[in-house]
Formats: structure tokens, C-alpha cells, sequence
């Protein structure tokens, strides 16, 4: 079951994140975090794409200064760390469970995926930075514990500027609205394809009465002969 669409994304917006992201963006529901540049830095992601697939993750980095160093801490070592502590500090594990229970509660409150998991590894592993990072953006300090630490250790990665220039934005702005308008313009074009057989069946259907009421006429006049 799916709960009520929220607002839609403001075309600014989804152009932002289209820049970031080379591509795009499919199943935005909302900006789920601002970076201080005043672009997005997390949306929030149907629980099921456009096209009907599956998409666990709920909050999703886009960006792309960001993931370069969430990558940098990947490669560095600290998902694996992360995830020997949480064998070894019950305390981490007991709160990194819940931070598990609150990406599924708030995934489930859109729509329920039977069988996924969370996502990043949750709730015994630490599989994706970024997610936990974007859990941590989106929900607030103190939800997800690893998410908390992997973005203290993270440099101000706003303070050079927004990853997107201005003019990329506005040109997926017009890029937005020319598609929205092609989308009205064939919607148009087929509604007025469907009045005019609607038209031409009605006459048909008109021609197809008249005749039978002469024909009738004609059988009457016979028989009174």
C-alpha cells in the first residue's frame, strides 16, 4: 500500500540533481536534506521506481563532492572497522538496530517492500557510507550512529562552492518545463484524435438509425398496400 503523494519537487530542484548526477533523477519524492550551498544533497526515493521496481533506498546522496569523500573513507577502511565494532560494543549494535527499525519505519510509512532489507548493511553490518550518511542527513544527528561518525570525519565539502554551476541549473529547468510542455502537447493531440472517432462513430451510428427508420418507413408503406 502507498500513502498520498507528497508536494512535488520544485523543477529547480530536480535540475540541481539531475546536474549532480549526470542523469535524470527517477522516483524523487523530496529533498530530504539541503547542503549549506542551498542545493539538495539528499532526496528522498519512492520505495518503488516509476517503472515498478524496487528501490530500498530511501534517502539517497546526490551530491557528488560529498560521495567522493564518503569513497575516500570507504577505501580507507572504515566500513570495515565500523562493522567489527558493532560485533564487539553491544551498545553501538543496540543503537545502530534502531537506526535500522527507523529507515524501515519511515521507508514503510510510503510504502511497504516485502523482503527487502533497510539499506547500507543494517542493522549487523556496514555495507554503504553513503546511505548511512544520508540516513544521518535526512533523519538528524543521533538516528544512525555510523552514519553520525562517518559524517563528523567528512571536510566541509560546501565551503569551495556548490558542485552544480547556476547555468546547469537553469538550463534543466528549461529542459523540465520543454518536456512537460511536449508531454501536454501530445496529450492534447490525443484527446482531440479520441473526440473526432468519438464524433465520426456518433454519426455513423446516427446514418445507421436513420436508414433502419426508412427502411421501416418503406416496410410499413408496403404492407398498407
Amino acid at each position: 500500500m502507498t500513502t498520498d503523494p507528497t508536494p512535488p519537487v520544485a523543477d529547480r530542484d530536480l535540475a540541481a540533481v539531475a546536474a549532480q548526477l549526470g542523469r535524470v533523477p527517477r522516483g524523487t519524492r523530496a529533498v530530504a536534506h539541503r547542503c549549506p550551498c542551498g542545493n539538495p544533497d539528499v532526496v528522498e526515493t519512492a520505495p518503488r521506481l516509476p517503472d515498478g521496481t524496487p528501490f530500498p533506498t530511501l534517502y539517497y546522496l546526490t551530491c557528488p563532492k560529498a560521495a567522493s569523500l564518503i569513497g575516500t573513507l570507504e577505501a580507507d577502511g572504515v566500513m570495515k572497522e565500523q562493522t567489527a565494532r558493532l560485533a564487539e560494543d553491544p551498545e553501538l549494535a543496540a543503537a545502530y538496530q534502531k537506526a535500522h527499525e527507523d529507515y524501515l519505519a519511515r521507508r514503510d510509512a510510503i510504502e511497504v517492500l516485502e523482503g527487502f532489507p533497510s539499506a547500507g548493511g543494517m542493522p549487523d553490518r556496514v555495507k554503504c557510507l553513503h546511505v548511512l550518511v544520508g540516513h544521518s542527513l535526512a533523519a538528524g544527528e543521533g538516528v544512525n550512529p555510523l552514519g553520525d561518525e562517518a559524517l563528523a570525519m567528512l571536510p566541509e565539502w560546501w565551503r569551495k562552492g556548490s558542485c552544480v554551476s547556476e547555468e546547469a541549473v537553469e538550463d534543466g529547468v528549461r529542459a523540465l518545463e520543454a518536456q512537460r510542455a511536449g508531454v501536454e502537447d501530445h496529450e492534447t493531440a490525443i484527446a482531440v484524435k479520441q473526440r473526432k472517432a468519438a464524433e465520426r462513430a456518433a454519426r455513423r451510428q446516427a446514418q445507421r438509425e436513420r436508414e433502419a427508420q426508412e427502411l421501416l418507413a418503406q416496410q410499413e408503406q408496403e404492407e398498407r398496400k
